[in-house]
């Protein structure tokens, strides 16, 4: 069967509420396995493990209420172990790592922001950035069209100059954010989406950050962002290099499902 860990606290701070209901139809009870001074928040694993609604949600359900008495070190959908022994062992061998992130994410809570382009306002600035391409465009309407050729060699210098733009807001967005944030992780690239950032954000300073969202919308009309927080701060579980050899994750026997947090 397995165990399933949603993740780990300072066994201080391992309290859950009487009957708190984990995933699996039907729902598999959360518990606390403490190992010295840190404690996993378990639950039985269903025999079939799917990225469902239903789960997702449970999933983070027992996170908010794991951390609601401290900090909380989250483990993505669909960390298992072969069981409640391995757990453990994982958090006895690497109770130094841990707890280290644990101190490092205290009173911090992570904020996705991903982005594209609005058509209309990039293609006015590509137009008003290149001389070529206007040159071209307005050769091509005096000529009532322009040839297929020249129609071709419109659309491919176009094209050239969006995926330019694309590369240059990318990183507009992330030098326009991270002074407001602890830390930052670029997040998997996905169709549609010209950046895909995670920012570590304290959270007295949440509203700072999400104004200066606004403002960086507020100042290029061509981005389109979209902020997803706060969330327990998954992206950066595995950052000090006092982890070891491979992810926290995979320390509990690996990932059979990915949570969509950042992709």
């Amino acid at each position: 069967m397995g165990t399933y860990v949603y993740g780990i606290v300072r066994s201080a701070h391992s309290s859950l509420p009487q009957d708190m209901d984990g995933i699996g139809d039907p729902p598999r009870p959360a518990r606390v396995l403490p190992q010295g001074e840190l404690a996993a928040i378990v639950s039985d694993a269903p025999g079939e493990l799917r990225p469902k609604r239903r789960d997702l949600l449970a999933h983070q359900r027992v996170l908010d209420a794991a951390g609601a008495d401290g900090v909380v070190l989250p483990m993505r959908f669909g960390s298992v172990s072969p069981d409640d022994d391995t757990v453990l062992a994982v958090l006895a061998e690497r109770a130094e790592h841990f707890l280290e992130r644990l101190g490092a994410l205290d009173g911090k809570v992570e904020y996705n922001v991903k982005a594209n382009h609005r058509e209309e306002a990039v293609l006015r600035l590509v137009m008003a950035d290149n001389d070529e391409i206007r040159a071209l465009a307005e050769a091509n309407r005096e000529a009532g069209g322009g040839s297929q050729e020249e129609k071709v060699r419109l659309g491919e210098m176009v094209a050239a100059a969006v995926q330019a733009r694309e590369a240059t807001d990318a990183e507009l967005l992330r030098q326009a954010l991270e002074p407001t944030a602890e830390a930052v992780s670029a997040g998997p690239q996905s169709t549609g989406w010209l950046a895909n950032v995670s920012f570590l954000v304290e959270r007295d300073s949440a509203e700072g950050f999400l104004a200066a969202v606004d403002e960086l919308g507020r100042q290029h009309e061509q981005l389109d962002l979209r902020v997803n927080g706060p969330l327990p701060p998954y992206s950066f579980v595995d950052t000090s290099s006092s982890g070891g050899e491979g992810g926290t994750a995979e320390a509990f026997g690996g990932a059979t499902a990915q949570s969509t947090t950042n992709g």
